[in-house]
């Protein structure tokens, strides 16, 4: 049986997905739907048991509970990279995952967490993965939200006892079905494709940094079926713990995600960029806060033998926005 925290929210609802698809329904789903849409994305779903997450560990102390568990896939944290309030982030982010550590430890099970690209701050380093725990301890993250899935991962490196393996995921820019409830930081897909629904246009900002022209800021864009691919290659292979990029590699701009977007809702590629796309000013409170280039280093998760090719954005876009965001029910 598998636990899966968060499992309402973006990543861990297409987790859930992923296992329904691969005949899996042996699955705890935990998390707070509160007055939110995200009990939508748990509707199609076949699942063993919900745990409230307030009620977790509570329900994880009763021994018949804890021990048919195998894994621990969490998903679950504020993951608002706006996020002011570090108390409420530390606590969501990295004292609940050192309790999930506890457990696993003691029960000798698999987990699976979420790290994050926000990690790598302006990325003055690089992305590399591949690297030893002192150099990834250098890292300087640009906003509470990546200090605080840093100081967890700082913290795992450290520790005697850890559970049977630990996988620490470093999710670049996921885009896709699921992401509906996020508000402000749902993907530029979901927001270009009702920008222009509604108004015929795309809204980008303008570059703030030299060397970088209007909309050319350039991210690592990975689709949300190669996310819980990857994921599920860890529940199904015994690998090496530590933590793991999750990109495609491929730095792209935000214009070429937005006019694909276009594209794709239209059906017609010709659409030209300058016919759509409209830049605007980025807001003072970002600017100074502001990751111009991502790119993921892949060679690690390769190393260890994962083989799949993952979307290229054209691939990636026109998927999500015609089999789901053009559609009544756009849910997987």
């Amino acid at each position: 049986m598998i636990l899966v925290t968060g499992a309402a929210g973006f990543i861990g609802s297409a987790l859930v997905w992923k296992l329904n698809e691969d005949g899996i329904n042996d699955i705890v789903v935990s998390d707070k739907l509160r007055t939110e849409d995200k009990w939508l994305n748990l509707r199609k779903r076949d699942y063993a048991d919900w745990v409230d997450r307030d009620e977790l560990f509570e329900w994880l102390s009763v021994y018949e509970n804890a021990r048919k568990l195998t894994a621990v896939v969490h998903m679950g944290a504020c993951s608002a990279t706006t996020e002011q309030n570090g108390d409420f982030l530390m606590k969501n982010n990295y004292e609940f995952s050192k309790k999930l550590w506890e457990f696993c430890t003691n029960r000798n099970i698999k987990y699976i967490y979420a790290s994050s690209a926000a990690t790598y701050g302006i990325g003055e380093q690089g992305y590399n993965d591949d690297v030893s725990s002192e150099e990834l301890k250098k890292l300087m993250p640009l906003n509470k939200y990546g200090y605080s899935k840093k100081y967890f991962d700082d913290w795992a490196f450290k520790q005697e006892e850890s559970p049977k393996e630990w996988i620490g995921l470093k999710f670049f820019n996921v885009y896709g079905p699921q992401e509906y409830h996020k508000g402000r930081m749902a993907s530029l897909v979901f927001h270009a494709f009702n920008q222009y629904k509604e108004n015929d246009i795309v809204k980008l900002f303008k570059s703030h940094k030299e060397g970088y022209e209007d909309g050319w800021q350039l991210r690592d864009f990975v689709y949300i079926k190669d996310v819980v691919n990857v994921i599920k290659f860890f529940l199904d292979n015994d690998t090496k713990s530590g933590v793991y990029n999750l990109g495609t590699g491929k730095a792209r701009s935000f214009y070429e995600l937005a006019l694909n977007t276009v594209r794709a809702a239209e059906d017609n590629y010709d659409i030209k960029g300058e016919d759509v796309i409209e830049f605007i000013p980025m807001p003072e409170d970002l600017r100074g806060r502001y990751q111009y280039f991502t790119q993921a280093e892949m060679n690690k998760l390769k190393k260890i033998g994962y083989t799949e090719e993952f979307h290229t954005l054209e691939e990636g876009v026109k998927d999500y926005v015609q089999n789901y965001l053009v559609k009544e029910d756009s849910y997987l």
